[in-house]
């Protein structure tokens, strides 16, 4: 696929990140994840992200990476594109996206850097010299330390040909305006705020039609049911799913730090027969009661 033929596929349909199976003492779970990717192919998302931020990238050492990756693009080849993670320093996130893109997968999602920030040349030079150590088309993620400004994706967008993507991850409306306003069809956009379906209706409004959906590993019909409804303007039924689901699942989520990943992971996935195993430190599980308080949840939306 070429970095065009991604943009292309980005700027429409469903996208999401699969889960990241772990066994029992934490190992990656091949098998399993094999199956979950099997598992949600006919609900139709246009593209996958493996080893995201949902599949716990920051978790995973190298060759584990390489080893999702492998899967996913194997389960996956001719079906659905394959988007990997790549992330951390400038060595190593050429290491990651070289590896990706040596195994097949179709495009890059360039995550946040690490933990110290930086300047907008810094940011610049991380980026460029990413995309340029592949051929395959990449998606820049701005959240935590990376947050680009419109000067600095215009000098990207010139330098990059392969940078055919922005995923913002930060929410704030003037600054996505404005880069929207300034780089124009340059690139694709992609909402990527938590539980993006809270946010999907604003960011359709800002020029971003596109976003992706980490309750597509448990609940993939529902999510498709409201991204469908969301892309036609049925405002009734989002509002529909917003009140019956998704606001007290949010409340839920909203109750411990990182449980972005856990509700999905520890609860949600495993609670409609399709665990992914327990998340790694530093983020923890679900408590029993707040696992039963999402247990109400998901069944009456349907998985199948």
């Amino acid at each position: 696929m070429t970095p065009q033929e991604l943009k292309s596929v980005l700027q429409a349909g469903l996208l999401s990140f699969a889960l990241t199976d772990f066994d029992s003492e934490l190992r990656f779970a091949p098998k399993p994840y094999a199956e979950r990717l099997e598992w949600l192919q006919p609900y139709g998302a246009s593209a996958l992200f493996a080893a995201g931020g949902t599949g716990e990238f920051f978790s995973l050492a190298p060759q584990e990476f390489g080893a999702v990756v492998q899967v996913a693009v194997e389960r996956c080849r001719g079906r659905t594109p394959i988007i990997a993670g790549a992330g951390g320093g400038g060595t190593l996130a050429i290491g990651y996206a070289q590896e990706a893109e040596r195994l097949g997968a179709q495009g890059i999602l360039l995550l946040p850097h690490y933990l110290t920030e930086a300047s907008q040349e810094g940011l610049v030079a991380h980026v460029q010299a990413v995309c340029r150590s592949v051929q395959i088309g990449v998606i820049v993620y701005t959240r935590g330390a990376c947050r680009l400004s419109a000067a600095s994706l215009m000098v990207l967008a010139e330098r990059c040909p392969n940078l055919v993507g922005f995923k913002d991850g930060i929410g704030d409306i003037e600054a996505f305006v404005t880069i929207r306003q300034t780089l124009g069809e340059r690139f694709a956009y992609l909402g990527g705020l938590p539980t993006a379906e809270v946010f999907a209706a604003a960011y359709k409004a800002m020029g971003c039609p596109v976003y992706s959906s980490a309750v597509f590993n448990f609940i993939p019909r529902t999510a498709m049911a409201f991204y469908q409804a969301h892309a036609a303007g049925d405002n009734a039924s989002c509002e529909r799913l917003m009140r019956d689901f998704f606001l007290p699942y949010i409340a839920l989520r909203n109750q411990g730090q990182g449980y972005a990943v856990a509700i999905v992971k520890a609860g949600g996935a495993t609670l409609v027969g399709h665990g992914a195993g327990p998340v790694r430190p530093p983020l923890s599980d679900l408590k029993p009661a707040e696992v039963q308080a999402l247990r109400a949840l998901p069944a009456p939306l349907g998985t199948q």
